[in-house]
């Protein structure tokens, strides 16, 4: 199963981003109206067509072209394909709870880096950084904790949450 994922980072550029004529400083980029009706459209099918995302918001094929790559160049969304892990032949996937002593965002650029990594988040709580792995197998994600997240400077501890089932995955949840 292939699916179109349209993801919106939680971490946004730091400079200003202006789209739709509407500016937001640091990590709040405000998207006016009719982007966020684009960001929607692409939600429920990312392979539409610009013609036919331009007949739902009111614009014209070209403009939509124009905000499409705006959105995208800024960081705001990725159009992306979300693919099943386990039917490309990577049987495990699993959230990694890390505890960091030092400078948090130096582990998670860190972690960011590396291919098996697919989803890194600093947080407040228990853990100060999540990170969603893919491996091929259970040794693989062995190798990759002891050789590489563990042998990062900064890491304290780990805790590996294996997954066992995918009960939900969405990204149509809207711009709200």
């Amino acid at each position: 199963m292939i699916r179109i994922d349209l993801r919106i980072p939680l971490l946004f550029p730091l400079s200003t981003v202006r789209i739709g004529g509407v500016s937001g400083k640091k990590n709040s980029p405000v998207l006016d109206a009719t982007s966020k009706a684009i960001i929607e459209q692409l939600q429920l099918d990312g392979r539409r067509s610009y013609a036919e995302i331009g007949k739902a918001v009111g614009l014209s094929e070209a403009a939509v072209r124009q905000r499409v790559q705006k959105l995208t160049d800024a960081g705001v969304m990725q159009i992306v394909a979300v693919t099943d892990p386990m039917r490309l032949g990577f049987s495990r996937q699993a959230m990694l709870g890390i505890r960091v002593s030092g400078d948090t965002r130096a582990v998670a650029d860190a972690l960011a880096d590396m291919a098996e990594v697919d989803y890194v988040v600093l947080t407040a709580g228990s853990f100060d950084i999540m990170a969603e792995v893919v491996c091929e197998d259970d040794d693989r994600l062995i190798e990759l904790l002891n050789q590489k997240i563990r042998a990062i400077d900064g890491v304290a501890a780990t805790e590996t949450f294996v997954y066992l089932q995918l009960k939900k995955q969405k990204y149509d949840w809207g711009t709200r």
